[in-house]
């Protein structure tokens, strides 16, 4: 069937759509934009979120609300996201958990993360911990491993989600050394912070910012970090490679990515105004504080470094067993 079969009004909305395209990449953004986060209030992306906020709002001229869509393996945001796809001012505060981990959860992945998003600027990375409760008689990696062993039953262990890196890591953890543990999977960290401190959970996997807050006040103990190199808050805490578990190692990023399709110029100018809040001292001095680390990168080395993640961590997570329904 050809075009002058088509009815007139198929035509007409066709052909505005067309010309809406341009018009929208030479006036981006033309109204608030919303920053969709896939977990609760007060983790690390939402903090990183609600730090650059007012930055982006200041470069764009558009108010910038941060929403916080928890759930389904960090799936839910990402769904959010994608169901406005045809807006490009509903934009992803992209992390592992959403784009290298959840995918390979399910039998059949509810999205591509390569494709059906195009990763625009890279916000921060952070390295994940091994933390206990100060009840645990433990102090080292290695006599955590025992301490385990010896239980004769399966061992908790938390994270802030189902499909969290910290539940990834636990899950690779366990299985390397044959080690017999169950996930418990918050809504959080918050409320799993508040179950070790009351005794009710002893070990959990979590980024490394949220962990640090919690044992340089003496409430939790940090056992090793998952990154190559030792956050300049934190010299004393040993890296997992420096202990002998190099397949351990796993860092997390945040940064902001967009439904697939998003116009060239609209990436350009939202990968510069990140880039300039995240520069921002009183941004940076934050993320010192907080054990983050920050990169300037182009949308092509970003989209490059998510593309690098996604291939190393597949076979890990379907290795791992983990599931989500």
């Amino acid at each position: 069937m050809g075009a002058k079969d088509l009815p007139r009004r198929s035509l007409l909305a066709a052909g505005a759509s067309l010309l809406a395209m341009p018009a929208l990449a030479q006036t981006w953004p033309t109204r608030p934009l919303k920053l969709v986060v896939t977990f609760p209030p007060g983790g690390v992306s939402d903090v990183v979120a609600r730090l650059v906020a007012p930055g982006l709002q200041e470069r764009l001229g558009q108010s910038v609300i941060v929403d916080n869509k928890p759930g389904g393996g960090a799936t839910v945001g990402v769904r959010a996201v994608l169901a406005a796809k045809d807006d490009f001012h509903t934009l992803l505060i992209s992390n592992s958990a959403p784009v290298s981990i959840a995918p390979f959860l399910f039998d059949t992945p509810p999205y591509d993360p390569m494709k059906d998003l195009a990763h625009v600027a890279h916000l921060a990375s952070m390295a994940n911990a091994f933390a206990v409760s100060p009840s645990m008689p433990v102090k080292t990696m290695k006599e955590l491993v025992d301490w385990i062993r010896a239980q004769g039953k399966p061992v908790p262990f938390g994270s802030g989600g189902a499909g969290s890196i910290g539940h990834i890591v636990g899950e690779m953890f366990k299985t390397q050394f044959g080690l017999s543990m169950e996930h418990i999977a918050y809504k959080g960290a918050a409320p799993m912070f508040q179950d070790m401190m009351g005794g009710q959970l002893g070990i959990a996997i979590n980024a490394f910012p949220e962990v640090w807050t919690l044992v340089k006040d003496g409430k939790l103990q940090a056992l090793a970090i998952t990154s190559t190199k030792r956050p300049a808050i934190a010299p004393d805490i040993p890296l997992v490679g420096e202990i002998g578990y190099p397949n351990l190692i796993a860092e997390n990023f945040v940064g902001v990515s967009a439904p697939a399709g998003i116009p060239a110029v609209a990436v350009a100018r939202l990968n510069k105004a990140v880039v300039e809040a995240v520069a921002d001292p009183k941004v940076q001095a934050r993320f010192v504080e907080m054990g983050i680390v920050s990169a300037a990168m182009s949308s092509a080395e970003f989209t490059a470094f998510v593309a690098r993640q996604v291939k190393d961590f597949e076979p890990a997570v379907k290795a791992s067993g983990a599931k989500l329904n």
